[in-house]
């Protein structure tokens, strides 16, 4: 009964940009199965209640479908691509951006041996498993309130909060928890990639970014592939080359330029970096850009 009442709330909320009335509430209408495409993930919470989508980060891949969530605890460069999806059955899917004050705060209001004890290493940045009953229940009262104007202010912080926990205490909530939690593997590790998106164009030593996450090589090394599937160098190309897809959407004609922009002094290599990402020159994806043939914008749509 959850699954039914969610697909009609979806169905009739859904938006094209797939905002709603409640803050960082998300909810995503897809009606065909295009292409792989690039995209970030976003840290998020992704509940699908239709449909099926594959989404692939490193050397993993993840599938989710009806009655499944997906939590991103980092923002990732991904690829994803709905396998069902059609416009007599749409995906549909629900979505809440994860908040690490959020999560602290649930996690210091915590007694004692509420929660499960964390792991000294770094969780994964991406998890998948099915969605517990309760988390669901909450899930469809939330979106119910985008019926309810006047109860919404009041309510909605609350049933987030309860979604929070549910997250933070279930099957997958060592991803979640790590979100909060100052220092943990996974924040230790999200300094160099908030280093490396923000310095993507600059090359960098190994050293200098664990010295940055406050690990030894090896533990950087291990906790850095953990999180995100990749090394630090992937890591780098993939923020590139995302990067480069976007510029090329503006500066169509200036793909040398572009390629210098983010990073690559030999033109020859970047396109074949480009074409190996993305399936086509960048010269060709640029006109393609130009035409609006557009991609997914992250694990929900």
């Amino acid at each position: 009964m959850c699954l039914e009442e969610l697909r009609a709330l979806l169905a009739r909320h859904a938006r094209p940009d797939g905002t709603t009335a409640i803050d960082g509430v998300l909810v995503s209408k897809v009606d065909r199965s295009d292409p792989p495409a690039p995209s970030m993930s976003g840290t998020v919470l992704a509940v699908i209640a239709q449909g099926a989508k594959r989404l692939a980060l490193g050397d993993r891949i993840f599938e989710y479908g009806a009655g499944q969530y997906l939590v991103a605890s980092v923002d990732l460069p991904v690829t994803g691509q709905f396998t069902q999806a059609d416009p007599e059955r749409p995906a549909l899917g629900f979505g809440l951006v994860l908040e690490p004050s959020a999560v602290a705060e649930l996690l210091l209001r915590a007694a004692p041996g509420d929660t499960p004890p964390t792991s000294g290493g770094a969780a994964p940045g991406i998890v998948v498993t099915d969605a517990p009953a309760p988390l669901l229940d909450a899930v469809v009262r939330l979106l119910r309130l985008l019926d309810e104007p006047r109860d919404r202010a009041v309510l909605a912080p609350l049933v987030k909060r309860e979604i929070l926990w549910r997250l933070i205490t279930g099957e997958q909530g060592a991803t979640v928890r790590q979100l909060g939690l100052a220092d943990s593997g996974l924040s230790h590790i999200s300094r160099a990639v908030r280093w490396i998106r923000e310095h993507y164009a600059r090359p960098f030593r190994v050293e200098d970014l664990a010295r940055l996450s406050g690990m030894s090589v090896s533990a950087f090394y291990r906790n850095f592939h953990a999180v995100t599937a990749m090394s630090p160098i992937q890591f780098q190309k993939q923020i590139r080359l995302q990067e480069a897809r976007l510029q090329l959407a503006t500066h169509p004609g200036d793909v040398i330029g572009v390629g210098h922009r983010v990073g690559y002094d030999n033109p020859s290599q970047f396109s074949r970096e480009y074409r190996r990402q993305f399936g086509v020159p960048p010269s060709q994806d640029a006109a393609r850009l130009r035409q609006g043939v557009r991609g997914p914008a992250g694990v929900l749509s």
